[in-house]
């Protein structure tokens, strides 16, 4: 394990585009949007005369303590907005990631130089492991709080031309309690993500051809025939434990925040994604953050993974051909 730190550097090297730019380039799309929605609204308010919104000028002459304190709260959930988005980007580049993790050097033959190395097969597994458990979360947080910074930058000056100063919004929002709310996900994140993780690379150790077919399908075959039985009248798997949240589990899971949409006493049921922006935040609040890392919930997903990710290791050593 020694050479764990190398083997993550490894990665990130290797998959610097999903990892990176990625994440960079989603949150730069969600400037340049805020750009142009700037300069569409100057263009149309001083050519036009069509007012797009809140006249900022009006404002400034009327702007009171009641409106700084709401618009603090929208930053809140700008904030949140930001940290959200690139997690959507997020989930496809760690999906395809783990389902060739171990996959595509055995297709490339590249497996056999890496095993002439001093490192383990567990080390191995543990560096790409790691690397979508907490490298490329904190990659794309650090991302959008980079991002964020600009566009209350942008804001400042737009406002700051119309002799509207915001800082008392941005005063009145807590910027500082947001970051720490959406760091402290991250740990939640990567014991959620597990068992997705785990399955996902013991196919990619397992597979000799199309590992996506085989992580994919064949929860898609038991949920289908878990239905079928359920027509038939024959004993199925459903109630609060229903087989299409535990399959949901192996395959999505890897979304960050995912944890959210889950009841505290059962695998499935929505929560707060859709509610309103209060609830949302609440969602991410420490304390709320605090009891799912104290839930079974986790830690059973958390063990299923971890000994899913043993048999990947066990694969590891044993499976280096593949079917081209």
């Amino acid at each position: 394990m020694n050479n764990l730190p190398l083997l993550i550097k490894r990665e990130y090297w290797e998959h610097r585009g999903g990892f990176l730019w990625t994440p960079v380039w989603i949150t730069g799309v969600m400037l340049i949007f805020t750009v142009l929605g700037i300069l569409t609204a100057e263009v149309f308010n001083s050519h036009a005369h069509v007012r797009m919104g809140v006249s900022l000028d009006e404002l400034r002459d009327n702007i009171s303590t009641q409106d700084f304190a709401e618009a603090g709260r929208a930053l809140d959930m700008v904030q949140f907005t930001f940290g959200a988005v690139p997690c959507i980007g997020l989930f496809f580049v760690l999906f395809f990631y783990l389902l060739g993790a171990l996959y595509d050097d055995r297709r490339d033959r590249s497996v056999l130089f890496w095993k002439s190395l001093p490192v383990s097969d567990g080390a191995t597994v543990a560096s790409k492991a790691l690397s979508a458990m907490l490298l490329a979360p904190l990659i794309a947080f650090a991302a959008s709080t980079a991002a964020y910074v600009v566009f209350l930058v942008l804001v400042t000056l737009w406002t700051g031309v119309h002799g509207l100063n915001v800082l008392p919004a941005i005063a009145a929002s807590h910027p500082f309690t947001t970051f720490g709310r959406l760091l402290l996900t991250i740990p939640l994140d990567a014991l959620w993500a597990l068992p997705a993780i785990g399955w996902l690379m013991f196919w990619s150790a397992f597979a000799r051809s199309k590992p996506f077919l085989w992580a994919v399908l064949l929860p898609l075959g038991a949920l289908f025939i878990n239905w079928w039985l359920g027509v038939l009248g024959a004993p199925n798997i459903g109630g609060d434990v229903r087989l299409a949240s535990i399959l949901g589990r192996l395959l999505l899971s890897v979304v960050p925040g995912s944890w959210m949409v889950v009841r505290e006493n059962g695998f499935g049921g929505p929560r707060g994604w859709f509610a309103d922006d209060g609830q949302v935040l609440a969602n991410v609040d420490a304390g709320h953050v605090l009891a799912m890392l104290s839930s079974a919930n986790v830690w059973i997903g958390a063990v299923a993974g971890i000994a899913l990710l043993a048999g990947a290791v066990w694969l590891r050593g044993r499976r280096i051909e593949v079917n081209v």
